[in-house]
């Protein structure tokens, strides 16, 4: 069975680059939320085996998402996504959490690469 990722992004371009890689790699697309308030509901209601999530979003930022997803399964599989330059969140994202973080733009290798590291 494909095993299931929530893709969480304000971008819908960058979901859409994350959700070709994913479905090319035999990965199944859980949902897709815009912000961190959908990536919370959506976590609780699809439990996926993954989630990619964006660090800056409108509302609730990845980081804060992070923290309260991780309440809700202290064992999610959170890989943090950012441009360049956000190497302070990056680290206290990984501190919060989060299994391994992808910078943009996205090389689908390592995007594949970071998803197989952590699901195994």
């Amino acid at each position: 069975m494909a095993q299931k990722v929530l893709i969480v992004d304000d971008a819908a371009f960058m979901r859409m680059m994350i959700k070709d890689i994913l479905v090319k790699n035999g990965y199944e697309i859980a949902g897709e939320a815009q912000d961190g308030n959908q990536a919370v509901e959506l976590y609780k209601e699809l439990k996926p085996d993954l989630v990619t999530l964006d660090i800056t979003m409108p509302e609730k930022d990845g980081l804060q998402a992070l923290q309260e997803i991780k309440k809700i399964d202290e064992n999610a599989s959170v890989i943090m996504c950012s441009a360049m330059g956000q190497q302070a969140m990056v680290i206290d994202a990984i501190k919060a959490g989060a299994k391994d973080f992808i910078v943009k733009p996205f090389q689908s290798d390592r995007v594949v690469e970071a998803i197989r590291k952590v699901l195994g």
